[in-house]
């Protein structure tokens, strides 16, 4: 059976968005995290982990990380006022480049604990 390990996935379950997550995988099931939460943990470990998937979407449609940054970087250029949301348990360099992202193209910035 193939194990692969992925250290600092992103966890996109709740508003925190947590991106240091480490995970295990066998064959095409995660079988252990690492710094995840009890809703984490069970969120990834009912989802599989598949290499089928494409590195990236554009549009719906599979592309290259490249083409995502381009798109991405399209969209923000693009955009009235791009929101930078779910902060709150990224690390503190994953918040400054963020909250920078959001200053230089004229966003805002807002974490799910403003309800």
């Amino acid at each position: 059976m193939t194990q692969k390990t992925v250290e600092n996935a992103t966890c996109t379950f709740c508003g925190c968005v947590c991106d240091h997550i480490g995970l295990q995988a066998e064959g095409d099931r995660i079988v252990k995290t690492k710094r995840a939460c009890g809703l984490g943990e069970a969120w990834f470990k009912n989802h599989t982990a598949e290499d089928c998937y494409p590195d990236a979407l554009v549009d719906g449609k599979p592309a290259t990380v490249d083409e995502a940054v381009e798109a991405a970087a399209e969209h923000l250029y693009q955009a009235n006022m791009p929101l930078v949301y779910g902060l709150s348990n990224t690390t503190c360099e994953a918040q400054r480049n963020a909250v920078a992202l959001a200053e230089w193209v004229g966003g805002v910035v807002d974490s799910h604990t403003s309800l």
